[in-house]
């Protein structure tokens, strides 16, 4: 989905850190590597000796920073969700430092099945059959009754950040549910859906993750058009909050370089939300 650090020094760290790992946790790098979002993840399939096939997903960040909500999504969503939607099991960790930076590994389940597209944007439709949507909304439903302290979304954010990308009042949060925190077609698998990377999880507006994906599918109005219908708390109050919110962290982003092409569409959502 990424590419790998333009820092040769980096990615020679970060592959260091995962053959390392690999080590540890006794299995063998089988797969081509898959950097992620600003290389700050390195993943790959390995083979385990019992388990087979599994996907080592190795996580880098300074070390005064190794704590929080992103460095511990994955195990505590594995303690909560494993078992109960369809998400890749999560079997062992490890954990390891070298100079400044800390590492966590993870073993998971490996998924024999394609992201439903490459990048979080997605460009073209997707043709999904009917279960694939139920089976979606049926794991959404479930994560949102999961009580949970962790939190996606803060109101404080919401008041800041609203008027300085949309320049109107932030909305005010009545409702919140446990959200998987960074839905889009990236981290939905193609045939069940599998749902990956829960690193971001958390407590967030009702409709958050079907205001994420849709925000993310805005660029294929007939697959936006599916969302809808699939999830009607969007054509609601709640659903018009939740999509303010997701418009206005994807503007944010965006800022920093992130998915500029998306701007104009989450600008033109953002007036018909008004």
């Amino acid at each position: 989905m990424y590419s790998p650090p333009t820092d040769p020094t980096a990615q020679q760290r970060m592959r260091r850190a995962f053959a390392g790992s690999a080590e540890t946790l006794g299995v063998t790098i089988a797969g081509p590597e898959v950097w992620g979002w600003h290389g700050r993840t390195l993943s790959s399939r390995v083979e385990h000796p019992d388990r087979g096939a599994c996907w080592l997903r190795l996580l880098s960040t300074p070390q005064d920073k190794a704590a929080g909500k992103i460095w511990e999504g994955n195990c505590q969503a594995a303690a909560l969700f494993d078992g109960h939607v369809h998400k890749p099991l999560l079997y062992d960790t490890t954990e390891s430092s070298s100079a400044s930076y800390a590492y966590r590994a993870e073993l998971h389940q490996y998924v024999d099945e394609p992201a439903s597209f490459p990048s979080p944007v997605l460009c073209t439709d997707l043709v999904s059959p009917r279960s694939w949507w139920d089976s979606l909304r049926t794991d959404l439903e479930y994560v949102n009754t999961v009580p949970t302290d962790r939190v996606a979304v803060r109101q404080e954010w919401v008041d800041r950040s609203v008027p300085r990308y949309l320049g109107m009042p932030g909305p005010r949060i009545t409702d919140w549910a446990t959200a998987h925190g960074d839905l889009h077609t990236a981290n939905l698998t193609s045939t069940t859906p599998y749902l990956l990377d829960w690193e971001g999880f958390g407590l967030a507006p009702v409709g958050y993750d079907a205001a994420m994906l849709l925000a993310y599918s805005l660029l294929v109005p007939e697959f936006a058009h599916r969302i809808r219908d699939t999830f009607p708390v969007l054509k609601t109050e709640l659903g018009r909050v939740a999509q303010i919110v997701v418009i206005t962290e994807l503007l944010q982003s965006a800022s920093r370089g992130d998915h500029p092409e998306l701007v104009p569409a989450l600008r033109a959502l953002a007036t018909e939300l008004a």
